[in-house]
């Protein structure tokens, strides 16, 4: 049986100590048995380690920042698809995926297919929405509030205990234990990324992670929890082991049947010492440590790419429960004259 010749273009290429999901998304699909991809970098910095991997990635074209707006956006899409007659898109930051949702049907005319979430879906679980979610959906999350102002915060932890977590609007998240910490954390994450700064609720117990995949009909494609073993400063993990806990099956399933979510979801959960599971994050994107679920079993890039193409795809039904991950950093060596060829052209 020929394998199916697919061309795809994924972003996330900075591979560094806080990862895209770029890399392991393209691993996962050239291990697919069943395609034949070409794979197309979309890069937003010169220096994303991604780029020069040749043995993964095959051209890549420099893109404008999410800031620049979604036409500058679909007017570059267009100058690549030009060249490369781009089959699908997989986006994997959460700051560009609302120009992506807000282009769906505009790529899709020019031929070009993503599996995204809706706007409603994608607005409400944000990190400012989720005590709203889960009221919502009745599942158990933390007080939290969004605050615009140093006096807005000093209003909010008046009536919190310490400590707490200080969230940037799009990533990063730090743990305050007095006013001082908070307001210094609260100018670093508007600087980086704007208003407005979650505080909630800090949650004392075990962190726990499940990557997962939906079909936009109520359908759980696949699903799988890990343990978090090694944490980097910034919140990130660099090790991690796949775990069998019903719960976590059951708390996923629950979120894809009610909100039918369509592509790839990181949930962020805490597992208090009363054993009480508090949902702190949802991300709506595949995450970075994607391939320990390739790993076990589940290869959800390849099923992501599959169900963007219209093919059917049966739910996993089993993982390997014990397989631990641990990310690395090598050097590689690149000659200067690629990085000027990218800085000069926009490709590579």
């Amino acid at each position: 049986m020929s394998r199916r010749k697919v061309t795809v273009a994924v972003t996330g290429l900075n591979n560094i100590d806080s990862p895209g999901p770029g890399i392991p998304v393209i691993r996962g699909i050239r291990e697919s048995a069943d395609l034949d991809a070409r794979i197309i970098g979309l890069a937003y910095e010169h220096l994303e380690p991604g780029i020069y991997m040749k043995d993964l990635v095959d051209k890549t074209y420099m893109i404008p920042y999410p800031a620049e707006g979604k036409d500058a956006l679909f007017e570059r899409l267009m100058e690549i698809h030009s060249k490369e007659a781009l089959d699908i898109i997989i986006p994997n930051f959460d700051a560009e995926l609302f120009s992506f949702i807000k282009l769906e049907k505009k790529l899709a005319e020019a031929g070009i297919k993503t599996y995204l979430p809706s706007i409603q879906q994608f607005e409400e679980r944000n990190k400012s929405n989720l005590s709203a979610y889960g009221d919502k959906y009745g599942i158990t999350v933390p007080r939290g509030t969004e605050v615009f102002s140093i006096q807005d915060m000093n209003n909010t932890l008046r009536s919190m205990n310490y400590p707490v977590m200080v969230k940037g609007k799009y990533y990063d998240a730090y743990t305050a234990h007095s006013f001082e910490q908070a307001a210094s954390y609260f100018e670093k994450l508007t600087a980086k990324w704007g208003f407005p700064v979650i505080i909630q609720e800090y949650i004392r117990g075990t962190e726990v992670n499940i990557v997962a995949l939906g079909d936009g009909e109520g359908n759980l494609i696949a699903c799988v929890p890990m343990r978090k073993q090694y944490i980097t400063d910034k919140g990130k993990a660099w090790g991690g082991i796949t775990i069998d806990d019903d719960s976590l099956h059951q708390l996923a399933r629950k979120i894809f049947s009610l909100t039918k979510w369509k592509g790839g979801m990181e949930l962020e959960l805490i597992r208090s010492s009363s054993n009480e599971l508090y949902l702190i994050e949802i991300n709506p994107r595949i995450p970075a440590w994607v391939y320990l679920a390739v790993g076990a079993g589940q290869n959800i890039p390849e099923a992501l790419v599959k169900l963007t193409l219209g093919i059917d795809v049966k739910p996993f039904t089993r993982y390997d429960v014990g397989k631990m991950f641990v990310r690395y950093s090598y050097d590689m060596i690149v000659d200067l004259e690629l990085f000027s060829r990218l800085t000069t052209t926009g490709e590579l």
